[in-house]
């Protein structure tokens, strides 16, 4: 289903449920640093809804008992739990800014629950582009883009 055209703000072009199709963690120099917790290529989904509700999920694609440590939460991050990553709340678009603020009602990790990160999103057709800046579990900083396609 293509809903591209349902309107033309960015809150409107961000309604939908989206799949994840690529996740890119970099550092400073433009080197890729996959998360140890959820890997280079997990599996996500994401849904904005009308009444500015939204739910985000990410697994890790060959998760083991063990997958590895969960990376620190800092002020712009989540923490996956056994490469397993859930959360949803309430959010909000500043259209002139091109940016989301989500607020986390709940979370699979406590630590999460309560937090407010905001987001740099562009939607273009049928992809949407999130970036962000947060923090490796070593505390490096890192630039995170996430590439989504609207699917049903």
């Amino acid at each position: 289903m293509n809903l591209s055209g349902i309107g033309s703000s960015l809150g409107s072009r961000l309604i939908g449920t989206w799949r994840l199709v690529s996740r890119e963690d970099r550092d400073a120099d433009g080197q890729a640093r996959p998360d140890p917790a959820l890997g280079s290529d997990p599996l996500g989904l994401l849904i904005y809804d009308t009444a500015g509700n939204f739910a985000a999920q990410f697994m890790r694609r060959e998760r083991g008992e063990e997958a590895g440590p969960a990376p620190a939460g800092g002020s712009n991050n989540t923490s996956a739990v056994n490469g397993y990553d859930a959360y949803f709340g309430t959010y909000t678009v500043d259209e002139e800014e091109g940016t989301v603020t989500q607020r986390l009602s709940a979370a699979l990790s406590p630590a999460n629950v309560g937090m407010v990160v905001t987001r740099e999103v562009t939607v273009t057709g049928d992809t949407l582009v999130i970036e962000l800046s947060t923090t490796r579990a070593d505390g490096e900083p890192i630039t995170r883009t996430l590439r989504w396609t609207r699917g049903a």
